[in-house]
């Protein structure tokens, strides 16, 4: 695998009972902000989710710095943070909890960071609260911050604006173009078209 990139894949299949999603998909991704981008029903959130290791390809091969989700799945899931935006498995935990789970799974895990993560989107208030009784948004916030914090070597990030507020969306906007500025981590962000002035390393289009 070249080092000058994070994640490979090739020769990529997959798709739900009808519906075909992907057939013979490759592509590259090298350290900064990358773009997985597509009309509704296009497989973006599909794909992040073979990225991650949590659903399988059908057919072809993934890799994160070399290694695969395939062969290798807990060594897998450390080089990756995901988090599906939709998930009910954290609903019990308050977001205190969740936050505080985070460094057994990402070695590289940052609390100075989470610190400032969490001042920046207001969230302190809702730490106490089970993560079922936070609104989308707040929500939204637990999820990024834990991402801006895990500091696995590759983030993906479903629609990383969406039922955001202003500040909240100024706060990421400003996080991923730092990110950009990553030599050695990538970020995937699915999403309908990147947020201006942000560089992107790659553009998967599905």
């Amino acid at each position: 695998m070249s080092t000058a990139y994070l994640v490979q894949a090739r020769g990529l299949g997959f798709g739900w009972p009808g519906h075909r999603l992907f057939h013979g998909l490759g592509f590259d991704i090298p350290p900064g902000v990358s773009l997985v981008t597509g009309e509704d029903g296009s497989g973006k959130t599909t794909l992040l989710r073979l990225l991650a290791g949590e659903l399988a390809a059908e057919v072809g091969t993934l890799s994160v710095q070399g290694v695969r989700p395939d062969e290798a799945r807990e060594r897998h899931r450390q080089q990756v943070f995901w988090i599906d935006p939709q998930t009910p498995a954290h609903d019990a935990l308050s977001a205190a909890a969740f936050l505080d789970n985070l460094p057994r799974q990402h070695p590289r895990f940052c609390r100075e960071a989470l610190a400032n993560l969490v001042d920046g989107f207001a969230l302190t208030p809702h730490l106490h609260k089970p993560i079922y009784m936070l609104s989308t948004g707040s929500k939204r916030k637990v999820w990024l911050s834990a991402a801006f914090a895990a500091g696995a070597p590759v983030t993906l990030i479903d629609q990383p604006f969406a039922a955001l507020d202003g500040p909240s969306m100024r706060l990421v906007y400003e996080l991923l173009q730092e990110a950009a500025e990553q030599p050695d981590r990538a970020w995937v962000m699915a999403d309908h078209q990147a947020p201006p002035g942000v560089p992107l390393a790659s553009v998967i289009k599905l």
